[in-house]
C-alpha cells in the first residue's frame, strides 16, 4: 500500500481545508457476494440539493440508530446555497468536494440522489456493492435533469422514485433495484410533487438499505424501447403558446415550471409575466387564441387557448412594476384597446 495525502473539508476547522494521511488500496470490484454481506453499511454520499438533503437526513438518523455504521459526503463547495452541504457542517459529518477523483476510505456502497454529475467507473467499481441513485421518477420514463417538471408538464397522473443501480458514462440507465409509484394530484405544483417525491425517494432507500443484498440480487433491467427524456428547463420554456396549446396544458405548464419561470406572454410588444392560473370550462368559442377578457365578478383574466376554453390569472407582472391585480391590469392596459387588440401574443 502507498501512502498520500488527500484533501478533505474539516468541519472542525470552521471550514478550511486541511490534510490527512490515508491508505491507498487497489480498486476493483470485490467478489465477495451481495448475500454474504451484513449491515450496518459503510456509505460515500453524494448529493447537493434539497432532494438530496432528504435523503441524507433519514441516512443520518441511521447513522444514530440503526443501519448505517459510517455516512461521509462528496458535494460541491462553491455553491452559494447547498443544503447538503450545509447539514452535513452541522452535523460533523466529514465532506469531500466535488470532483472527488480517488476514493481512499472504505465504503460498502455509494448513494447518488439528485446530484447532477457522472460518477467515473474506477469510483463505482470501488464500493463492493455498487452505487445506487434515487432517481425521481418510474423509470425509465422520465430520465435527465428534470423528471418531475417533465412529468407535471406533460400531464401525467402517476409517478414515482426509483432505487438503480449507478453504470458509468451515462446517466438513469441502471438496472431497477426497488420502485414505488405515487399519484399526482390534478391542482399539485412543483414545489409540492418535489417535497413528496423527496420524503419517499428517502423512505424507498432506507427499506432498500434494510434488505440491500437481496434487493441487489433481484435488480432487473430497465425494459426497452419505452423511455422518455427529461432535460433541464430553460426559462424560454415558459412562454405560452396561445395558438398550439390547450386550457389544460397551459394549466400543466403553470403547475410545473411558475415557482422557477414563471409563464410567459406580450401585450403589443411588452413582455408580460402571468400568475396564478387556474383551468376553467369558460367556452372561448370564435374568440382568437391569446384574446384576453376581464371578468369583474371574479377578478380574473381569462385567455382564450387552442380548444376554445379559457384559462384564468389572477396577476400579471410587467417590466419595472410590481404585479397588476386582473382589475388594474383592465384599467390601466386592456380598456384602453379595442376588443380585437385585446390579444395576448
Amino acid at each position: 500500500m502507498l501512502l498520500f495525502f488527500n484533501k478533505i473539508f474539516c468541519v472542525k476547522c470552521s471550514g478550511l481545508i486541511r490534510y490527512r494521511v490515508s491508505c491507498k488500496r487497489n480498486i476493483a470490484y470485490s467478489s465477495k457476494p451481495f448475500s454474504s454481506r451484513t449491515a450496518p453499511w459503510r456509505i460515500l454520499f453524494y448529493g447537493s440539493d434539497d432532494f438530496s438533503e432528504a435523503s441524507l437526513k433519514i441516512l443520518y438518523e441511521e447513522l444514530r440508530t440503526g443501519i448505517v455504521s459510517r455516512l461521509d459526503v462528496v458535494t460541491s463547495l462553491n455553491s452559494k446555497r447547498n443544503p447538503v452541504r450545509s447539514f452535513a457542517m452541522q452535523h460533523k459529518l466529514a465532506i469531500y468536494g466535488w470532483p472527488y477523483s480517488t476514493i481512499e476510505e472504505e465504503y460498502d456502497v455509494g448513494v447518488v440522489v439528485s446530484f447532477g454529475h457522472l460518477i467515473p467507473e474506477r469510483d463505482i467499481a470501488s464500493f463492493p456493492l455498487g452505487m445506487l441513485n434515487v432517481h425521481a421518477s418510474l423509470l425509465p420514463r422520465w430520465r435527465g435533469a428534470a423528471p418531475i417538471i417533465h412529468a407535471l408538464m406533460h400531464g401525467d397522473a402517476v409517478t414515482g422514485v426509483s432505487i438503480m443501480r449507478i453504470k458509468p458514462n451515462k446517466f438513469d440507465i441502471g438496472d431497477i433495484v426497488k420502485q414505488e409509484s405515487c399519484h399526482i394530484h390534478r391542482d399539485e405544483t412543483l414545489p409540492q410533487l418535489y417535497g413528496r417525491l423527496a420524503a419517499l425517494g428517502a423512505k424507498v432507500l432506507v427499506e432498500c438499505l434494510h434488505d440491500l443484498p437481496h434487493c441487489l440480487t433481484k435488480a432487473v433491467p430497465q425494459p426497452h424501447g419505452n423511455s422518455t427524456y427529461a432535460p433541464k428547463v430553460q426559462p424560454a420554456v415558459a412562454r405560452v403558446r396561445w395558438r398550439d396549446m390547450t386550457c389544460q396544458q397551459v394549466y400543466n405548464l403553470h403547475r410545473a415550471v411558475a415557482s422557477i419561470h414563471p409563464l410567459t406572454t406580450s401585450w403589443h410588444g411588452l413582455p408580460v409575466r402571468l400568475h396564478h392560473a387556474s383551468p376553467s370550462t369558460d367556452c372561448a368559442a370564435g374568440e382568437r387564441p391569446g384574446c384576453v377578457q376581464y371578468v369583474p365578478s371574479s377578478n380574473v383574466l381569462r385567455v382564450a387557448c387552442a380548444d376554445q376554453l379559457f384559462i384564468h390569472f389572477q396577476a400579471v407582472g410587467l417590466p419595472n412594476k410590481k404585479p397588476l391585480t386582473a382589475a388594474e391590469f383592465h384599467n390601466g392596459y386592456l380598456s384602453k384597446k379595442k376588443h380585437s387588440d385585446r390579444i395576448f401574443d
